[in-house]
This record gives C-alpha cells, sequence and structure tokens, in this order.
C-alpha cells in the first residue's frame, strides 16, 4: 500500500507509518506549498492513497471532477495527539478489508463511510 500524506498530516503519524512499513511520501516534506489539484496528480502518477485533514477533497472530487484513482481518506477528527492518525491508520489497515480505490474514506471520531466515485 502506497500512501501520499498531505501537508496538514502530522509528521508524527508519517513517521510510524513509514516504521511500520508503509511506503509513505510526505507532501509536507517533499512538496510544500503546491496545490491540492497537485496533490492529486502526484498521487495519480505514484497510485497513492491520499491522507489528509482538508475537506477540501470532497468538493474537488464531486464538484470539480478530480479523481485520485488509489482513492483519498480524509480524516474528520477535531481532536487528537499527532500520533494517534497514523497509530489509528495501522490498525485499520490491518484489522478490515476496505477497498480504496476511487473512493472517497471519512473517517470520523464514530463512524466509517465511503463514497465511490469513477
Amino acid at each position: 500500500m502506497k500512501l501520499l500524506a498531505n501537508e496538514n498530516f502530522p509528521k508524527s503519524s508519517v513517521k510510524i507509518l513509514k516504521d511500520s512499513g508503509y511506503d509513505i511520501v510526505s507532501v509536507g516534506d517533499e512538496f510544500a506549498g503546491i496545490l491540492d489539484s497537485e496533490v492529486i496528480d502526484f498521487a495519480n502518477q505514484e497510485h497513492r492513497i491520499i491522507l489528509t485533514f482538508d475537506r477540501d477533497y470532497g468538493e474537488l472530487i464531486f464538484k470539480k471532477g478530480f479523481r485520485p484513482a488509489s482513492g483519498v481518506i480524509y480524516l474528520r477528527w477535531e481532536f487528537f495527539l499527532p500520533e494517534d492518525p497514523g497509530k489509528y491508520l495501522i490498525e485499520l489497515f490491518n484489522s478490515k478489508n476496505i477497498l480504496y480505490e476511487n473512493t472517497l474514506t471519512v473517517i470520523s471520531e464514530d463512524n466509517i463511510r465511503q463514497r465511490k466515485y469513477k
């Protein structure tokens, strides 16, 4: 599984995922300041799932027609420690058989919902 952490994704969670063997690139470390559309382009080129706290991705996908082929995981959390997203995602990836391709996956404090796009 190849991942792309958006600029707003905590660096400590990127490290946790990397240390657990995930192939993850951090936008903040590699391409700070690029546009969301450029994040999507890079994700498509590299076949990476986008990890983000940015709710604009729903609009980019469903209103503006962008299609991150490997999917987007949008964490809709208000309060968390910087390492929490990494730990949560490792547990999610190991415990649930969820498909992410062509899908916006929204993770809130109490549920996970998915919306497909083509």
